[in-house]
């Protein structure tokens, strides 16, 4: 089993009791796959704090891993480390920290928000419990200094405590490659698992990368926009396009995949099967 690729899937907490629903069924989906984690998003300085965390219980509750997001936003230390133990006392045995965005009106007086500062604060109170995974950026982080500051920052999480990395969705396999012989140069050793982003809705698509920096190489976007309003014709690209990547990465000893899947079980069961990566007992 040391082989095989490690499987996680990304959901965001639904706002109504219908989209509740439909991510149980999806969970259920996509939980054939038997992926090492699910994990739940956290929104800007912890705004969907009750909503991610009911899904996670929810989780939980089938006796399926989960990991959820968590960053300090405008938390004191005291409502993180309580949020900390609710989710031990769930079992949940993994968290993805992150710095987050401030939410509006904060930043004036200094937050706790860096992931280093998180990572060290969750290893400081519950020692090893919680493997911790992390933020990493291929492409690098529209904030970044420079790329040499953006990889000694992830550095700094890793000496923090962290355990392993998760990578920013991209497109362009070699920005992955040459990601991670810097890392390596840089000195470290921790495993970074891609980020994928299956493709669905191009505009979508479009406006969220422009706006984290996820670059959409040109020959792509001119090949999405050629299907216009053709759904059918931009999914089948889209699943073709990334099962190639992944293809590509796995074959270049990517550690796994971690599929941002928008509450969605298409097209990413899809790529999924296309990798060959169902369990034997579900084929």
């Amino acid at each position: 089993m040391s082989n095989t690729p490690r499987l996680s899937f990304e959901f965001f907490p639904p706002r109504t009791e219908q989209g509740q629903a439909k991510l149980h069924n999806v969970r259920d989906q996509l939980n054939q796959f038997q992926p090492e984690f699910f994990s739940v998003t956290y929104g800007a300085g912890g705004s969907t704090r009750d909503n991610t965390k009911n899904i996670v219980k929810s989780i939980r509750e089938k006796n399926i891993a989960v990991a959820p997001h968590l960053s300090f936003g405008g938390d004191s230390e005291d409502a993180i480390k309580a949020l900390l133990e609710d989710y031990k006392s769930a079992g949940v045995r993994r968290i993805v920290a992150l710095r987050g965005d401030m939410p509006s009106g904060l930043g004036s007086p200094r937050q706790m928000v860096y992931a280093n500062e998180l990572v060290a604060f969750i290893r400081e109170h519950f020692g090893e419990h919680f493997h911790l995974e992390v933020a990493a950026y291929p492409e690098i982080h529209p904030e970044a200094k420079s790329y040499d500051d953006d990889i000694r920052y992830l550095k700094g999480k890793f000496d923090a405590g962290a355990n392993s990395g998760i990578t920013q969705y991209f497109f362009n396999p070699d920005a992955y490659f040459y990601f991670m012989d810097q890392c390596q140069a840089a000195g470290i050793t921790q495993p970074i698992y891609p980020g994928i982003m299956p493709i669905t809705n191009f505009q979508n698509l479009t406006r969220f990368s422009d706006s984290c920096g996820a670059e959409i190489p040109r020959w792509v976007r001119k090949r999405l926009d050629a299907y216009g309003d053709d759904t059918d014709s931009i999914k089948a690209f889209g699943i073709d396009l990334i099962t190639d990547l992944c293809d590509m990465l796995l074959d270049n000893d990517a550690p796994g995949l971690h599929f941002y899947t928008m509450n969605q079980a298409e097209p990413t069961s899809t790529i999924v099967k296309n990798l060959g990566l169902v369990p034997a007992d579900t084929e």
